[in-house]
């Protein structure tokens, strides 16, 4: 409201200055006019021969001279009669009218006159008709300062509170918008700040806040639910080790230190499991950065089936010179998760394929072609309705997963962040037996 106010009042002051200035051009010019006219009217008498020594003064009172093709006065006002020639200026041909500012001379000393002088041609000579008028000082009437004042002032104010309302009724959206986020952050966090009727800014700021607010509170409930699984999934290893050395402490002579120590063992590493896939989760979360240099595919798969033991059949068919940009350790992670995942849930077979394809249209991110690597097992497979939801951390479907079948429900959602964090995609597809996962990763333009 106050920068409104002052860039009216400076307005407003820019405007009376123009308009005082504007009134004193106006001025000279009706004067310039005037002194003209009065000396047209004697050119017109010279023209036709019809002046005397004695001109009648004109009904303004202008003192006008005619001056001979000689310099002398010819005939003059009763003002001027008998003095010298006002001005020994004459218009430049091919004009016949020209103007000066005189001072002194007929005029007195220290007093300047507006001289405008017009040429008549006769008897074979140049005439000269003089016609002058005081030079007016700029002066302005302090009754129209005063105007000028009293309305600018008024126009300021009126400004200045109709901004002030208009300011204040538009941002009362807005107090109640904080006003229900500070009940929001004091109290319940499923509350929702009211949105404006009308389309606008504070409308669309509004449901912003609203969609920000829906967003927090389900990442606070993933949280939650996430701290809730994550303890869930230590607890049970750690409670196994209690339960074990307690036994093993209530009746040393009755337990067996190796099987003991198997047994603590095998708890140990389910809970140095849970521990690193936390933290690979954490880093992926917050975005870690990581090396990108050119993969083979093929090779990287390779490389995984020569550094595992598998429990089921493995049939690799892994096309040469499929290379993509990305972390061979995260790749090889999320590899290495999906054959987990297969090899847990296959009954004899898991098949593996590395291909490339031609890109998809409509898609920026293969602009370049697709990678893919196919994993098949011949297990019971996941229903469709299901197939996203084993890709939610600690998610296990009861009939094809289960704690005794070793997951802690990190793998999958493991897999597809490295996926996309890649700016490939992992998914689920049809298949005529078992589950058939689909990893689609953007072709290296690198050789």
């Amino acid at each position: 409201m106050l920068f409104t106010g002052t860039v009216v009042a400076l307005l407003c002051a820019a405007f009376s200055v123009v308009l005082v200035w504007a009134l004193h051009l106006t001025a000279d010019e009706n004067l310039m006019r005037e002194v003209t006219a009065a000396g047209g009217r004697v050119a017109y008498l010279v023209d036709r021969g019809q002046v005397g020594s004695v001109l009648p003064p004109d009904g303004q009172d202008r003192p006008v001279q005619v001056v001979g093709p000689q310099g002398r006065v010819q005939a003059a006002t009763p003002d001027v009669l008998g003095k010298p020639a006002m001005a020994t200026f004459h218009p430049r041909p091919p004009l016949r009218k020209a103007t000066r500012e005189v001072c002194n001379g007929v005029f007195g000393p220290g007093k300047c006159d507006i001289v405008v002088a017009q040429q008549v041609y006769r008897d074979g000579g140049d005439w000269t008709v003089y016609s002058a008028a005081p030079v007016q000082a700029f002066h302005v009437s302090p009754l129209l300062v005063a105007g000028l004042a009293v309305g600018s002032t008024l126009v300021t104010a009126a400004v200045a509170y109709g901004t002030w309302r208009s300011v204040k009724r538009a941002l009362m959206p807005v107090r109640a918008i904080r006003a229900e986020l500070d009940e929001i952050n004091a109290s319940d966090l499923g509350r929702r700040v009211p949105v404006p009727a009308a389309r606008g800014e504070i409308h669309d700021l509004a449901q912003s806040v609203n969609y920000t607010l829906d967003r927090l509170e389900e990442t606070l409930e993933q949280q939650r639910r996430f701290t809730s699984d994550a303890s869930h999934e230590l607890r049970s290893p750690i409670t196994a080790i209690r339960a074990q050395v307690e036994d093993a402490l209530l009746a040393p002579q009755e337990s067996d230190l190796r099987e003991i120590g198997q047994a603590v063992l095998k708890s140990l590493e389910r809970l140095q499991a849970i521990a690193s896939d936390l933290l690979t989760l954490a880093r992926l979360d917050a975005g870690a950065p990581c090396e990108r240099e050119p993969l083979d595919l093929g090779r990287l798969v390779a490389a995984e089936l020569d550094a595992r033991r598998p429990v089921r059949r493995v049939v690799p068919h892994l096309a040469p010179g499929v290379v993509v940009r990305g972390d061979r350790i995260r790749l090889g992670r999320l590899v290495t998760n999906l054959l987990d995942n297969a090899e847990r849930h296959a009954a004899t077979t898991v098949r593996l394929e590395v291909r490339r394809e031609d890109p998809p249209d409509g898609d920026p991110r293969f602009r370049s072609g697709l990678a893919v690597l196919e994993v098949l097992d011949d297990g019971a497979g996941i229903a469709r309705q299901e197939r996203e939801l084993v890709f939610q951390r600690f998610t296990r479907l009861d009939t094809a997963r289960s704690r005794h079948a070793g997951g802690a429900g990190l793998g999958l959602p493991i897999a597809r962040q490295i996926a996309e964090s890649h700016g490939g995609t992992l998914t689920i597809i049809d298949s005529p037996r078992g589950a058939c996962f689909l990893l689609r990763l953007p072709l290296s333009r690198e050789p």
